[in-house]
């Protein structure tokens, strides 16, 4: 009697082609021979299942199959099955090529696909004025670079190489395997160019055959303004040359600043600390202070104290990709100065001339001791 294709599928005769196809793999995989060598009766089964969803696996065979009891209805009227001999004369690669990488130990490939450059990195110094305002730099970077003889072919001259005879230019080969199941079709990428599709006859000197060839070159890099110390700056298509026409890697910059002199940065403003003798920010005056746009004079107003904080608006950093600019920041520290004994008498003079009344600050930070 024969044997009923959905119990060979375990599932039910209102099963949708989805469920119908999830059963198959599932059977498939675990009765496959290559997974049951130890077990004769595995290969059997795996046929029962073939050949189950051969038919309920085909939407005009399943009908014939649910009407009929065949997949051929010609079979009640003493003809052949229409079946191939060897067979199930189908192609088992879409099949098997999702399930186990495979049928017969070749998973079905295509051809191998463009492939990006590989990243490099260098370091690179700038001043602190350099890192703010921004720079244009030249350098000095070892990577890939496709051969500029043979124009990345790996080919003599770039004109030495033809079309593949073994796959005709496509970079695939289909093959058959004869089994105790049938014929099995299936496909992979042509060993004899790589899945490339050409094939060189003479291969280029310069760079062995290889396409790309390791060079020092010099690059003109434009370090943009705001940039801090430790920040990588990355700049695009500067990397290795890529494979199979891939577009190149990455060149990605780590950038050192160096220490100014007298000036620091918070965020995107310029600190600064000024000393300020004490009879100038008494009486108020001038000084002169180095900046990102040079040198400047500064206007101490009368009566500064130290500690005073002075602001000047948009003389700072600017903002990476933004056109906005930080500020400058000036801090007073006001200096006495060292008195000898021939000066104490100034002092005191000094002292007569400014009781403690005079001193607001000192005053009310006395009143707060005392309120303690």
């Amino acid at each position: 009697m024969a044997q009923n294709y959905y119990d060979v599928l375990g599932v039910d005769k209102n099963a949708s082609a989805d469920e119908i196809k999830s059963a198959y793999r599932k059977l498939a995989k675990k009765y496959h021979p290559d997974l049951n060598k130890d077990n004769p009766e595995a290969a059997t089964k795996f046929k029962e299942i073939n050949e189950a969803y051969e038919v309920l696996g085909d939407a005009s065979k399943k009908a014939n199959y649910d009407q009929f009891g065949s997949a051929n209805p010609n079979d009640f009227f003493g003809g052949g099955n229409g079946g191939n001999a060897g067979g199930f004369g189908f192609d088992f690669g879409d099949i098997f090529g999702n399930i186990f990488g495979g049928f017969g130990g070749r998973a079905q490939q295509g051809a191998p696909t463009a492939t990006k450059g590989r990243d490099i990195t260098c370091r690179i110094n700038l001043s602190f004025e350099e890192a703010a305002k921004g720079v244009k730099r030249d350098i000095s970077i070892v990577r890939t670079e496709d051969c500029a003889d043979c124009h990345g072919t790996g080919a003599k001259n770039g004109t030495e190489y033809s079309t593949c005879p073994d796959c005709n230019g496509s970079g695939q080969v289909r093959f058959s395997q004869d089994t105790i199941f049938g014929r099995i079709v299936n496909s992979g990428i042509c060993k004899n160019c790589n899945g490339t599709g050409k094939v060189v006859r003479e291969k280029c000197t310069t760079c062995g055959g290889k396409g790309v060839k390791r060079n020092q070159t010099t690059v003109s890099i434009n370090i943009p303004a705001g940039v801090d110390d430790g920040q990588i700056v990355t700049v695009r298509g500067y990397g290795d040359a890529g494979l199979r026409g891939g577009p190149s890697g990455d060149l990605h910059i780590s950038v050192n600043v160096a220490k100014h002199p007298l000036l620091r940065r918070d965020g995107f403003d310029v600190l600064l600390d000024v000393p300020v003798p004490f009879t100038l920010a008494m009486t108020g005056g001038k000084v002169i202070i180095p900046s990102l746009d040079g040198k400047l004079e500064l206007d101490i107003p009368e009566n500064t104290q130290s500690g005073t904080i002075l602001k000047l608006r948009g003389k700072g950093i600017k903002h990476l990709d933004r056109n906005v600019y930080g500020d400058m920041l000036i801090t007073v520290k006001v200096e006495l100065p060292k008195l000898g004994k021939n000066k104490k008498e100034i002092a005191k003079m000094l002292d007569e001339q400014f009781p403690l009344d005079k001193f607001d600050k000192f005053n009310d930070y006395n009143k707060s001791v005392k309120n303690l």
